[in-house]
């Protein structure tokens, strides 16, 4: 560093990354600073510079360095920032140290840390502490990495979840064919077994409802749909459930479809109607599974909550951003660093997610398709928050305007009426007292409007370019991920060759429960 750019950093004054100190006589305190920098952005510190900013020097002798040095050598872990001498036309000189933002964060000086808040060094507060020092032990011991507590067992794992996944994540081409079908074998191949441990990871993702019950309440999702604009307004429905994380997402998504109004025309020339939902479903679907596989599972307390009001829908995880990362960094290309990278692998493989940090960005695609404005991202009380807001000109709609004032779905007796328990059945009861039929039951619970295009579509047997051709969709991934997956899931469609899923010749056709369901929706529609 030469004068003339010590001058031009020093004219701006002291901030959060520059420091003045008179004298090497301030070397406690400066260090302070520099313990501060290593744990924020880095800067840079001067001695020799007075509080005003005039650049005065001191005499700089050999014990001089060798005290400053000294002092340096109280931060843990050692850290080594660059110290340069700029000497004046005074005969005086500066010190400078450059410091770099350090990669053993937290760094502490003779036993404290310390934090730069604006020009100000300040001893950092415990929380923020603990959360530095979990990101710095990440790559190696974290939770979903520490093995089950004793008494989990692979026999407390639901099965028929983990084999939708395998099934799943190999239609994908995402997990080898070959894998063995074994349930302690497909664990190991899902990174959920280490050194012969189950993992926390595995729990959070298959296990049985039963046994989370005891041993980690955190696997909990609250939702609810509040009349008004702010939680002051009373309960239009409340719920919560209990489950692995596959098993919230579905009973999440099934909220979402009861409350959710939808807007629909006809579109002039074609014998099919045009459904715009209030809010994005692959957006939504992919705010809840983000939260589910990169939210903080410490905390027993913590759970993961949808709130619905009249002008906005609001999805909550327990724990912040990490890393270093802003809210800015998520409405652009930015590397992909999950809190729970096992987790966050297996809902990869299984489809639900995408790599490369690309999910915040598909969030915000999906928005500008449905005519949505951009959500927001927003940090608060130890959560994050996504928050959707309604379609563009959707308030025009008599849909909305009922979605508005009451539920849109049916809802059980037993949550409607709950205000803070947890909800067990399913709906069984239309507002008359009188039961639904199958039908309805699946419309309402296991088929998303897409599901239904896509089946009153399917004429006979058909590739999945001549499908895609029909309902007039250009994006083969949207295709697959919104329509065709879910319809097989959800066993209303089939493939003509399910040994061979990827083969040329391949076609789809109408299950024998899609054809019930086809069956009933045009008995209703009559």
């Amino acid at each position: 560093m030469n004068l003339d750019e010590l001058k031009k950093i020093t004219a701006k004054g002291e901030s959060e990354t520059v420091e003045f100190k008179a004298s090497t006589g301030q070397r406690k305190s400066a260090v302070k600073t520099v313990c501060a920098m290593l744990n924020a952005n880095g800067g840079y510190l001067f001695f020799g510079v007075k509080n005003n900013g005039l650049i005065a020097g001191q005499e700089v002798s050999e014990k001089t360095t060798r005290s400053l040095a000294e002092e340096l050598q109280k931060i843990e872990p050692p850290a080594f920032p660059d110290v340069q001498t700029v000497h004046l036309p005074s005969g005086h000189s500066i010190i400078a140290l450059l410091v770099q933002s350090g990669s053993g964060k937290p760094y502490i000086y003779d036993g404290r840390p310390y934090v730069r808040r604006g020009p100000t060094t300040s001893v950092m507060p415990k929380t923020l502490f603990e959360q530095m020092l979990l990101e710095r032990l990440h790559a190696s011991r974290r939770w979903e990495n520490e093995p089950v507590p004793k008494g989990f067992t692979t026999s407390d794992l639901n099965t028929d979840e983990i084999m939708r996944v395998v099934e799943s994540a190999q239609r994908l081409g995402r997990l080898e064919p070959g894998l063995k079908q074994d349930i302690e074998s497909i664990l190991r191949g899902l990174g959920l077994i280490h050194e012969g441990n189950l993992l926390n990871a595995a729990a959070a993702l298959f296990g049985k409802t039963e046994k989370l019950r005891v041993l980690f309440p955190q696997f909990s999702i609250r939702l609810a749909r509040f009349r008004g604009k702010n939680r002051l307004g009373d309960f239009l429905d409340n719920r919560q459930y209990l489950g692995n994380a596959f098993e919230l997402l579905r009973q999440a998504q099934r909220f979402l479809a009861d409350h959710v109004p939808i807007a629909g025309r006809v579109v002039p020339g074609r014998f099919e109607r045009e459904d715009r939902p209030l809010y994005p479903p692959l957006a939504t679907r992919e705010a809840l599974a983000n939260a589910l596989c990169h939210r903080d599972y410490i905390h027993a307390a913590d759970s993961i909550s949808v709130a619905m009001y009249d002008n906005r829908l609001e999805v909550a995880s327990p724990g912040e951003l990490h890393f270093g990362m802003q809210i800015d960094d998520l409405i652009r290309l930015h590397e992909s660093r999950p809190w729970n990278p096992i987790m966050a692998g297996v809902f990869y493989r299984a489809g639900i997610i995408e790599k490369w940090g690309m999910g915040t960005l598909k969030i915000l695609d999906w928005c500008k398709e449905g005519h949505n404005p951009s959500p927001e991202w927003r940090e608060q009380s130890g959560y994050l928050y996504i928050i959707f807001l309604p379609a563009l000109d959707f308030e025009k709609s008599e849909k909305f305007k009922q979605g508005a004032e009451g539920v849109t779905g049916e809802v059980t007796e037993e949550a409607a009426e709950n205000d803070t328990g947890e909800v067990t059945g399913e709906v069984s009861e239309n507002d008359t007292g009188e039961a639904t039929g199958d039908v309805t039951g699946e419309v309402t619970e296991e088929v998303a409007g897409e599901v239904l295009r896509l089946l009153a579509a399917l004429q006979g047997e058909m590739k999945r370019s001549e499908l895609q051709k029909e309902l007039d969709l250009k994006h083969e991934e949207h295709f697959r991920q919104a329509y065709l997956v879910p319809a097989i899931e959800a066993g209303v469609i089939e493939m003509t060759i399910p040994d061979k899923p990827k083969s040329s010749k391949q076609k789809y056709r109408v299950t024998k429960k899609g054809k019930e369901l086809l069956k009933g929706m045009r008995s209703k529609d009559e």
